[in-house]
C-alpha cells in the first residue's frame, strides 16, 4: 500500500496544541480593512481553536501530526 500524503496547504494552515487540538488563524484579515472596526481587526490577530466537527476531518489531511 502506498505512503499516505500530507496535504500541504492543510499543514501550513493547521497546527497542534500540546493537548490534541487543532488551531488555525483567522480569515479575512488580509484586505478591505479600512471599512472593519480596530476591534475587529485586533481579534483577527489571534489563532483560535478549529471547531470540533471540522478537526475530525483534518486527520485525513494531515495524518503525520
Amino acid at each position: 500500500m502506498p505512503k499516505m500524503k500530507t496535504n500541504r496547504g492543510a499543514a501550513k494552515r493547521f497546527s497542534k496544541t500540546g493537548s490534541g487540538k487543532w488551531k488555525r488563524n483567522q480569515a479575512f484579515a488580509r484586505h478591505i480593512l479600512t471599512k472593519k472596526s480596530s476591534k475587529r481587526k485586533r481579534h483577527m490577530r489571534d489563532t483560535v481553536l478549529v471547531a470540533p466537527a471540522d478537526a475530525a476531518g483534518l486527520k485525513r489531511l494531515i495524518p503525520h501530526l
